[in-house]
C-alpha cells in the first residue's frame, strides 16, 4: 500500500468519508423512482378500465395473451413501463403487459380478507355500515394512516388497510 493511501485511511479522511456514506444512503432510499415512459412513480398502483382486458406475454400485440380480466376497476400494480405497455402485477402476483389505455389512475382497493367491516368512521369502535366479502372492489376517495374512504357500490365507508390490495402501507391518498 502507498503513502497516499495509507494516509486516507486514518485520521479525519476516514471520518469525512464515513459521514459522507451515512448521509448520502438515507437519500438514496428515500428517492422514488419514476417510469421512463411517464415519469410517473414506479412502482405505482393503477386499475383496469374496462371489463375485457388482455394481460400479453409481452409488450405488443404479437406476444400472446396470458390472463383476460372481466372486471373493471380491479387494482393492478404498475411494475415497468416500455413504449405505451405497461407490466402489471394482480392481486395473486401475476405479471404480464397490457396497453396503457386500458388502464385508469383511478384508485380501487380490493378485500382480501374473508370478510371485512365497513365502518361508519376510521374507528374500530364506529358503527358497521356493512360486511364486506373476499373479492369486493371499492373506489378509494382518500386515504389517511390505516383507514382508507371508500366507495362500495354506493356505501361509504371506512376500510382498514391491513386486508386490501390496491394501497401501500399508509400510503395517503387525497
Amino acid at each position: 500500500m502507498s503513502k497516499k493511501i495509507r494516509s486516507l485511511v486514518h485520521g479525519k479522511s476516514v471520518l469525512v468519508a464515513l459521514l459522507g456514506l451515512f448521509v448520502l444512503f438515507p437519500l438514496v432510499s428515500v428517492a422514488q423512482e419514476t417510469g421512463p415512459v411517464t415519469d410517473l412513480p414506479m412502482p405505482r398502483f393503477v386499475s383496469l378500465k374496462s371489463n375485457e382486458i388482455n394481460m400479453r406475454r409481452g409488450p405488443g400485440l404479437q406476444y400472446p395473451i396470458d390472463w383476460v380480466y372481466r372486471r373493471k376497476h380491479l387494482p393492478v400494480e404498475v411494475v415497468a413501463e416500455f413504449e405505451n405497455w405497461r407490466k402489471i402485477k394482480d392481486w395473486e402476483g401475476e405479471t404480464g403487459w397490457v396497453y396503457h389505455s386500458l388502464l385508469s389512475g383511478r384508485r380501487t382497493v380490493r378485500v382480501m380478507t374473508e370478510t371485512t367491516a365497513l365502518k361508519e368512521k376510521a374507528d374500530n369502535g364506529s358503527e358497521t355500515v356493512a360486511w364486506l366479502e373476499r373479492g369486493v372492489l371499492g373506489l378509494i376517495e382518500s386515504c389517511s394512516g390505516t383507514w382508507c374512504l371508500v366507495n362500495v357500490q354506493g356505501h361509504k365507508g371506512y376500510l382498514s388497510s391491513p386486508g386490501l390490495y390496491g394501497r401501500y402501507k399508509d400510503e395517503e391518498i387525497e
